[in-house]
């Protein structure tokens, strides 16, 4: 079926960030299953957990990065690894992030400056080397991963919120900016979801019942419904779409 096809990404090169687990790993797997090959973003690119392999066994091509987002060196090194091994970029997704939770009264520069640089400064500087290789082809498309803490004050989590507030705005700058280059740039904010880095918290049920209770579906998410999203952004069924931030929380923000 033709609308089938459209949420198609076959022949496309696909960079993500921040892909070892998680949200990350689930967006390089429904991108791969359709069609794309994978240019693994890795904070160490020794620690896959069998992720080339998967992607290897669907047919498509995978490649480690080493690529610690705060790092302009290993961020172009990158680039230039995923022009050579694949000659061009079509798809970002700038997925790696933090959110290392403080009351303001308790917050460091040092963690305010880090979670800076790996949440804002990472998303652009990758989006500025990417978009490089983009422009050159007068395609792409890029998907930064906001949050509902960037619509909504979440406690003891203000740096993070203001980041992800600003992945939003910087969204709608990158997309108005690049329009002329048939590159879109959309945004996707998903709630809490069940990964590696929610599990501790979660693992409590006072955290998960005051979770729940502010979902209005009634349940936490899964990677894959926030890579659902990623690959629909990616495809040719979105192509129409950009400086927008699609919100995945269940109804989070809707009350």
């Amino acid at each position: 079926m033709k609308n089938l096809d459209e949420m198609q990404v076959k022949g496309k090169v696909a960079m993500i960030t921040g892909s070892a687990r998680g949200i990350g790993r689930a967006c390089a797997l429904a991108l791969a299953e359709a069609g794309a090959d994978i240019a693994v973003g890795l904070r160490d690119e020794n620690t896959d957990h069998g992720l080339i392999r998967e992607i290897e066994k669907m047919g498509r091509k995978a490649i480690p990065l080493q690529m610690d987002v705060t790092n302009m060196e290993e961020i172009k090194t990158a680039d230039d690894k995923t022009v050579k091994s694949f000659g061009r970029i079509d798809i970002l997704v700038n997925n790696a992030g933090i959110a290392p939770g403080n009351n303001i009264e308790d917050v460091t520069e040092r963690d305010f400056d880090y979670t800076l640089a790996v949440n804002l400064k990472g998303t652009f500087f990758v989006s500025q080397l990417a978009g490089a290789v983009m422009r050159k082809h007068q395609f792409g498309r890029i998907i930064n991963l906001s949050s509902q803490a960037g619509f909504v004050a979440l406690p003891a989590e203000s740096v993070y919120c203001m980041t992800k507030a600003g992945i939003s705005h910087l969204t709608k700058c990158f997309a108005v900016e690049w329009a002329k280059y048939n590159i879109t740039v959309n945004a996707v904010a998903p709630t809490f979801i069940f990964t590696p880095g929610t599990e501790e918290y979660l693992a409590d049920k006072k955290n998960e019942d005051l979770v729940l209770s502010k979902i209005v579906l009634g349940k936490i998410g899964e990677p894959k419904d926030v890579a659902n999203a990623v690959l629909f952004l990616a495809s040719p069924a979105a192509s129409m779409i950009t400086g927008t931030t699609l919100l995945v929380d269940g109804g989070w923000t809707a009350v």
